[in-house]
């Protein structure tokens, strides 16, 4: 994580000269020079100016006109654009650190279950000791139907970790974190009987998370 985003070059061109704009450093009225010129101050192609230029036309930055080069047009569009540039990034900056957190979230599952299972093969795991285990039904009449494991924060709401779920004939075993509960679902978890009561509480309670 902690990773940083740099946006498109053209992007970025464009968003300087709309900070240029917005500041009055080019003036309203004003001609922007040709492309070749800021090509050359940009250390960029002439096609990469040209697609920031037509950025800021679209969003009424800039007029630019054939053979005539650009002009400015408001400052206004320009502060209007840098705010809406902002606010993007930063949406950008959230599903990027949600998507960080999903993989986070699965290779944690992923070593939980690892644990669970060395745990059950240990000779310490006695028959007269075995790792404790729990069925919880999932009622037709729950909230959390169609919602997943991932989204429940099942683990951190209840301590307990889902290692199975039972759907008619089928065993689905070590479900993820994109896992679907569904009437009729049995899940088979493990841990303390507070996190049974928890997960049992979970289930059935009568507000959607």
């Amino acid at each position: 994580m902690g990773q940083t985003v740099v946006p498109s070059q053209y992007l970025q061109i464009a968003l300087d000269l709309a900070g240029r704009v917005a500041r009055g450093e080019l003036p309203e009225g004003s001609r922007i020079y040709g492309r070749s010129v800021m090509a050359s101050e940009y250390n960029v192609s002439p096609e990469t100016v040209r697609r920031a230029l037509r950025l800021l036309a679209d969003m009424k930055v800039i007029d630019v006109k054939p053979q005539s080069g650009a002009v400015v047009l408001s400052a206004d569009s320009a502060r209007r654009y840098i705010a809406n540039f902002q606010e993007s990034a930063d949406v950008r900056s959230l599903r990027r650190q949600l998507k960080e957190l999903l993989a986070e979230e699965e290779v944690l599952h992923g070593r939980v279950m690892d644990t669970i299972s060395a745990l059950m093969k240990s000779p310490f795991a006695s028959a007269h000791q075995p790792f404790p285990n729990y069925e919880v039904p999932v009622p037709p009449s729950s909230p959390l139907l169609g919602r997943s494991i991932g989204e429940l924060k099942f683990w951190q709401s209840t301590g307990a970790t889902i290692v199975a779920i039972r759907r008619g004939q089928t065993v689905l075993l070590s479900p993820g974190p994109y896992a679907q509960l569904y009437a009729g679902d049995t899940i088979v978890l493990v841990g303390s009987p507070a996190a049974a009561e928890a997960a049992h509480n979970l289930i059935a309670s009568k507000e959607v998370l």
